[in-house]
């Protein structure tokens, strides 16, 4: 896939919403520490409008980003914060310019609906990382933030963990670009022209406030859907604050993924810090990801 250009101080980047609504106070941390990586902060022009739940009406969050996408002085698209609202937009969108001059593209949650549609029609790659809503004025966010950085500006990442309960870990050495993103997200895109091919290429998921039931449809639908069958590697991210019914579904998360991809003898590396977790590392949709396995150790890098 087509690499944009790393950044440099001294670029400007533009911030906008194409979901849920954000206020110039919420963004002050982030604002703070884009400039402080030298970088110019730009917002959309409507970031700040309201519509119920949106960050201004369709049409406002679609020209926002169409503009972002087709100013050439702008080296990356930051968007606020996901929510809901992405996919409303995805249909109407032009992506010539974008495709002739291509530049950073970041976010994660609602946003995999854009990392999708790039990486698989574009051809370009995206990075998944945290976004200015979790750019809060603390230590513990961090980790995060710091990876980020470092995707934007063209450093090495490079991450190791042990890999989580029920993995299973049948490699020593894996190779292989990585897309993906939001179950959910992943899930409603099936079937469109946005869904992804995921042959020979790690699928990378995650999720967060789901019901357990749901998970399982979903795993369905992404099994009926072919996007697992032939995947060189299942990576699971974050599975955060899962509900459940009244009556137990009688599974976790992680072993309701496990039981719809085990019986396909594909490797499956459950503890990835991405995703809607506090340490969410940035992860580059499309670039070729290198995993070792040694035991339950795992290094990653790109």
């Amino acid at each position: 896939m087509q690499k944009p250009q790393k950044l440099q101080s001294g670029d400007s980047i533009r911030i906008i919403s194409t979901a849920r609504k954000i206020s110039k106070k919420e963004l002050k941390p982030a604002i703070e520490r884009f400039e402080s990586w030298g970088l110019i902060v730009e917002f959309g022009e409507n970031l700040f409008k309201e519509d119920h739940q949106f960050a201004g009406t369709k049409e406002e969050r679609l020209a926002d980003l169409q503009a972002a996408l087709d100013d050439e002085n702008i080296k990356a698209i930051v968007c606020a914060r996901g929510g809901y609202g992405t996919v409303q937009l995805i249909d109407q969108v032009n992506f010539i310019k974008f495709q002739a001059s291509p530049k950073w593209l970041v976010g994660y949650s609602d946003v995999t609906v854009l990392h999708n549609h790039i990486n698989q029609l574009l051809n370009i790659q995206t990075i998944h990382a945290t976004m200015p809503i979790n750019f809060l004025p603390i230590n513990e966010y961090d980790i995060a933030v710091e990876s980020l950085k470092k995707a934007l500006f063209g450093e090495d990442l490079s991450y190791s963990f042990k890999a989580g309960k029920g993995s299973q870990l049948d490699f020593t050495n894996l190779r292989a670009p990585i897309v993906g993103g939001n179950l959910s997200i992943l899930y409603s895109l099936c079937g469109s022209r946005s869904q992804l091919n995921t042959e020979g290429k790690f699928l990378f998921i995650e999720d967060l406030d789901e019901y357990l039931y749901h998970i399982d449809r979903m795993m369905m639908s992404l099994k009926r859907s072919g996007l697992l069958m032939n995947c060189k590697a299942v990576l699971v991210g974050g599975m955060t604050d899962m509900n459940d019914n009244t009556i137990p579904f009688g599974k976790t998360a992680k072993e309701i993924i496990l039981d719809n991809v085990k019986e396909l003898g594909i490797p499956i590396i459950f503890g990835v810090p991405a995703g809607h977790i506090k340490e969410n590392k940035a992860l580059i949709f499309g670039k070729p990801l290198n995993i070792v396995c040694e035991r339950e150790n795992i290094k990653m890098n790109f």
